[in-house]
């Protein structure tokens, strides 16, 4: 017992010792608690968004252009870059509007046209299409496009209609086997019949050599009927039939239509989380916006 007790002997100094430190223990207590209770927080939000700085970003991101801060020469912006467009001040979804409209094998061919597509600002318009250069289209190139067909149907292949070939028939082309041609029929009863010839891009595992064998003999001749689904109307359900739209982004849609209002253009439709752009064209062709 006297060992025990011989414990807890101390001389004044090593009192004082652990009495400051018991101090400095409660003095840390009560910063930790002042601090985990927000007393010691900033009362304004220093990292809120400040508009004027955002419009002067933007503003010194267009004048940068103006001043020509990067050597930029004339250019066709229908072969526009994703590094060309971002050095040019364009944002991504400007940018991939203008790839998803040249995919549909179209162009623009004036300055007007290119701000329809993008979507980009008059001031960014007009610093920019000082550069834009267009080539001069041939007035005759649907006649030259014509005879081109013409030649074309009097080649070797005679094209057959993709929407009723059998497997076996699909298997003559050349890398393409049971699978493959089964994968192929699968895709087309899903679609009901493919629209354009476009739709063959999205059979799993064809490969595009493949691909263009196939379409020198088979092309969509037949195009099936389609009662095309109206987005203004259609309930997430009904969008989510349409094989390019998971259920998921048929609710995205429907619930940005109910904060928005009713889709005016299908260029509304980058703008759900999810959606597939670069198939946009062939979306379409199933959805109406009356």
């Amino acid at each position: 017992m006297k060992n025990f007790k011989s414990h807890f002997q101390f001389d004044k100094e090593q009192k004082s010792g652990i009495f400051f430190l018991l101090l400095l223990i409660v003095i840390f207590q009560v910063v930790y608690f002042l601090v985990s209770n927000g007393k010691f927080s900033s009362s304004g939000n220093n990292l809120s968004h400040n508009e004027e700085l955002q419009a002067l970003v933007d503003s010194l991101k267009n004048q940068s252009v103006k001043n020509n801060t990067f050597k930029t020469y004339p250019f066709n912006p229908n072969y526009l870059t994703d590094h060309k467009g971002y050095l040019l001040g364009m944002s991504v979804a400007e940018i991939d509007r203008l790839h998803t409209f040249r995919k549909t094998g179209k162009y623009v061919n004036s300055a007007t046209e290119f701000q329809n597509v993008t979507g980009v600002s008059d001031s960014l318009l007009s610093a920019i299409s000082p550069y834009f250069k267009f080539p001069k289209w041939n007035t005759n190139n649907n006649k030259q496009q014509s005879v081109v067909l013409k030649n074309y149907s009097k080649s070797v292949y005679v094209a057959k209609d993709i929407n009723t070939a059998t497997a076996l028939e699909l298997q003559k082309v050349n890398g393409i086997g049971k699978i493959l041609s089964a994968r192929i029929i699968k895709f087309r009863d899903k679609l009901g019949g493919f629209l354009i010839n476009d739709q063959l891009q999205d059979v799993y595992g064809l490969e595009k050599e493949v691909l263009e064998r196939l379409l020198k003999q088979f092309k969509v001749i037949t195009k099936p009927n389609v009662t095309k689904i109206n987005i203004n109307k259609a309930s997430s359900y009904e969008i989510a039939k349409l094989v390019y739209i998971k259920y998921d982004v048929a609710k995205a849609i429907v619930t940005y239509r109910e904060e928005n209002g009713s889709f005016t253009s299908f260029n509304d439709l980058v703008n759900i989380e999810g959606f597939t752009v670069n198939k946009i064209d062939r979306i379409k062709l199933y959805l109406s916006i009356d």
